[in-house]
This record gives C-alpha cells, sequence and structure tokens, in this order.
C-alpha cells in the first residue's frame, strides 16, 4: 500500500501505510498511516457542530470556536490500527478476515485540543462518579458514508474520559498544524493507548449514556474473539459475547533490517537493527527492548532513544507515557544467508511482549515477537 499525501479526495476508503523504515526515521510522524471506511469528508471548520447529548444536564452543540476556547492540552500518543501486524497473524498462524496490514499501521503524533473531560464538565454529567465504571461515551461521526453502517461509531468507558491522566482529547491539532482532512478534520478524539477505532475522526456527536455504541464497528468488529470463531458463519454467535478492544497489547517492530535483505556486518561483525516499541494501554512508557539472533537463547538490551534524540526536539514538559519509543541495538551476527531477528518489548508495569498469540478471526491485536526473516549477513 504505497503512501500518498494530505489531500486525498477519492470515493473509496483509503486505507495506506508507511514503509517501517520510513516510519521510524523520526519521533515524531510526518505521515502516518490511513484507516477509513468511506470516502474522506473534507469539512467547512466555521460551520461544523458537535453536539453532546444524553445523561448530560444541558445537551449542547459546540463549534470548532468552542472546542478552542477551552483550556488547551497537548499529548504525544501512538494510534495504532487494531490490525497493525495483521499481515504476521495471516502469514505465521493462518488466513483471517480483514485488510492485509504490515507493521507500519501506527503513527506517533502530538495531538492538541481540549480534554474530553472539560467538554463533558462543560454539559454537565446526570451521573454520579460512582457510576463512571459502568457508564460510556459513544462517539459518532455522520460525514461520511461507511461499508458497513451508515455512520461510524465507537465508544469508550466513561472512567476513562473523566480521568484526566487517561488524556482523551477533542483533537484540533496534529504536530503543531490543524488537523488535515485524512485525520479527521476539523474536530477527532484521540484516545490515548486505546485501539486507533475509537478515535472517531470528523467528530459530530458525544453521548453519555449507559452501554457501549450501538454501531457496527464497535459491535461487529475491533473484538479479539476465540479460536472457535474461525468464520464469518461461527463468529456470529460470538459477537455479543465477547467485549470490544479498548487498551492495545505492548509490541515492539523490527524496522531495519527488513526481511529478506541484505546487510553488511561492521568491523566488529555486528548489523544495526532498530524499530519502534510499544506500551500496553495505560502501561507506558516502554522500560526495555531485548533483541535476539539466535532463537531466544539469549538476548541484547538495545538503546532506548530517549527525549533528546532526533525528532523529539521541543517536547519537553509532554509526557511521554503514551509515545512509542525507537530504539536501535549492534549485534554481533554470523555471515549467513538466513539469519532471523527477533525483538520484545517491556513497559513500565511489567507487561513483556509474547513470543507468538493466540489466532483470531479477525486478526487483531497481534503483538508476538518482532522479527526480521530471511535476512543475508554479509
Amino acid at each position: 500500500m504505497p503512501h500518498s499525501d494530505y489531500s486525498y479526495t477519492g470515493s473509496e476508503p483509503l486505507n495506506e501505510e508507511p514503509p517501517v523504515s520510513e516510519l521510524i526515521s523520526t519521533f515524531i510522524t510526518k505521515k502516518g498511516y490511513d484507516r477509513n471506511h468511506g470516502p474522506i469528508p473534507h469539512l467547512d471548520a466555521s460551520k461544523h457542530r458537535i453536539s453532546i447529548t444524553g445523561l448530560v444536564k444541558q445537551d449542547l452543540s459546540l463549534s470548532i470556536s468552542d472546542l478552542k476556547s477551552l483550556p488547551q492540552h497537548s499529548v504525544i500518543c501512538a494510534l495504532q490500527c487494531a490490525g497493525n501486524r495483521r499481515h504476521t497473524m495471516r502469514t505465521k498462524l493462518k488466513e483471517v478476515s480483514g485488510i492485509d496490514w504490515f507493521d507500519g499501521a501506527v503513527m506517533n503524533c502530538k495531538w492538541t485540543g481540549p480534554l474530553l473531560r472539560d467538554a463533558l464538565e462543560k454539559a454537565g454529567l446526570e451521573l454520579s462518579s460512582d457510576q463512571y465504571d459502568s457508564a460510556h461515551v459513544a462517539f459518532a461521526c455522520h460525514q461520511t458514508p461507511c461499508q458497513d453502517d451508515e455512520w461510524y461509531g465507537a465508544s469508550i468507558p466513561l472512567s476513562r474520559a473523566m480521568d484526566t491522566k487517561s488524556s482523551v482529547l477533542l483533537a484540533l491539532g496534529m504536530n503543531g498544524a490543524p488537523l488535515p482532512a485524512n485525520h479527521g478534520a476539523p474536530v477527532r478524539v484521540v484516545t490515548p493507548g486505546v485501539a486507533g477505532a475509537r478515535s472517531v475522526k470528523w467528530l459530530d456527536k458525544i453521548t453519555v449514556q449507559m452501554e457501549e455504541s450501538e454501531n457496527f464497528y464497535q459491535q461487529h468488529d475491533y473484538k479479539i474473539l476465540p479460536p472457535e470463531a474461525d468464520s464469518k458463519e461461527n463468529a456470529e454467535g460470538w459477537w455479543g459475547k465477547v467485549p470490544a478492544i479498548q487498551d492495545m497489547p505492548v509490541n515492539s517492530v523490527i524496522g531495519v533490517p527488513k526481511s529478506e535483505s541484505k546487510v553488511t556486518r561492521d568491523g566488529e561483525g555486528r548489523v544495526e537493527v532498530k524499530g519502534y516499541a510499544l506500551p500496553s494501554g495505560a502501561d507506558g512508557p516502554i522500560a526495555k527492548v531485548e533483541v535476539s539472533v539466535d532463537g531466544g537463547k539469549a538476548w541484547t538490551d538495545a538503546e532506548l532513544l530517549g527525549a533528546e534524540e532526533e525528532g523529539q526536539e521541543g517536547q519537553e514538559g509532554v509526557e511521554l507515557k503514551w509515545a512509542w519509543c525507537l530504539w536501535k541495538a549492534k549485534i554481533e551476527v554470523p555471515k549467513s544467508k538466513n539469519v532471523t531477528i527477533w525483538s520484545r518489548a517491556t513497559d513500565t508495569a511489567g507487561n513483556t511482549q509474547v513470543r507468538c498469540p493466540e489466532w483470531n478471526f479477525r486478526g487483531v491485536a497481534y503483538n508476538g515477537y518482532g522479527e526480521a526473516t530471511d535476512v543475508e549477513v554479509v
């Protein structure tokens, strides 16, 4: 899937990812992946409104100017498609249902806008704080038709939305500029640590309610079904029994060298390995990344690239808990035509990447070891 610019106006959904080697060239993603279920709308920000309704004391209709008048916050977080690395599950385990994402369906950006909490408090909640855990905030976009529903919707627990530490934003800006159309202009939700499917673009409605969003993409997609749900027909009996994905798992990916590439050792017989790592949900930041070239018998700690590294300038004071971590390592490798390199990540809470997760029909939340296979080392 080649990667284009931000001016796409086609009638078909835009779904694409950049090469991982390009993706990890900077800490802040310049051009991230695109995941859409319908055409991209190009909206007039001066006319756009966002309604807040449901279990609130007063219904609101907010303009973009109204959102700009609320306190503005910035968060650096990695938005990741639930299907990131689906190709690996498909080829390593067995066939799955969904777009054949490789390892680049993720983007690490600086998002700016008011906290969702502040907008909800402006409306006032008809719920006590002890009800937050059982309530939900539903998001909707009615601005573009979708492939499987008339509109796009998603929801997260109200408790997450009302927790200031969760940094859930109504994002108006991305990387110091207004949101581009393909990333949700003029306003989108950004839900750090949560599957990207919940970060609804072109947002036009927020509803506080006691149940999850009823939309197709919350109820019949983006769920980790059990292995026995091994076909579209068998999955039907499971959609209503399995929770929607919220937090994404700890993960890491190798971007350099690529699988099936040729690399030359340095004078000390070493090869440079580089990639990215993602913490599990709210359990960031990444604490450790390890690399192995002998099937996991021995692991070498990678260098985690900190806030002083290229691409991170000017981010002082912005929490990096939700961000990805770029990493690199130089590993001694013997000359060979079929080297396999593994990576595994551990976050601050101790969640460690698994060698290979259980197969699921939609191929979502794959977090097996990062790997580069069939590398020729000369």
